[in-house]
């Protein structure tokens, strides 16, 4: 019977034991969070730091992205529309020959019209060039003429429209100038 009590009493201080040793382990768990809650300043300031920078990167990348998509987008649609110029051109030159049908010459007329719509609906704009200053970023000088009439460097002459989509040139003007 002593045996019996004797493990009994040893089975409590055991059962004792590990609930001390868990009620210590639980301690150190509350410990740790509430040290693990608590972030140094320095860490804190550290990491505000990185995300303003990150968050700043983002913005960047966001605003570099669009403008290239926008410069992409022009610079397709300039290529389209260089493809497109010499039927407007030749639709121009149509409308300028007389002839005896007014109805065919009002259509070919109707029809540059609807292409010169479509030009500017897109941001196209014809580059201005009689009467202008010479400019070679925007016109391309075939020939020169002695005008004392005329100021320097002063377009005369234009053989072929130019056009251009925001500040980007698609074609130049081919004019004449004078002096």
């Amino acid at each position: 019977m002593a045996d019996k009590e004797n493990l009994e009493n040893d089975v409590e201080k055991e059962v004792n034991k590990t609930e001390k040793d868990e009620s210590k382990k639980n301690d150190s768990k509350e410990e740790k969070n509430k040290t693990r809650d608590v972030v140094p300043k320095q860490d804190y300031d550290e990491l505000d730091d990185r995300y303003k920078r990150i968050l700043a990167e983002f913005e960047n990348f966001k605003k570099r992205s669009a403008k290239e998509r926008e410069g992409l987008y022009n610079s397709i649609l300039s290529d389209v529309i260089e493809v497109i110029l010499p039927v407007v051109d030749n639709l121009e030159n149509a409308a300028k020959v007389e002839t005896k049908d007014e109805s065919y010459k009002q259509g070919v007329e109707l029809v540059l019209k609807q292409f010169k719509d479509v030009l500017t609906s897109k941001g196209i704009e014809e580059i201005k060039a009689v009467g202008e200053t010479f400019d070679p970023s925007l016109h391309e000088a075939v020939s020169s003429v002695q005008d004392d009439t005329k100021g320097e460097k002063e377009i005369v002459q234009e053989y072929r429209k130019g056009y251009k989509i925001g500040n980007r040139v698609i074609r130049h003007s081919m004019v004449v100038v004078a002096n």
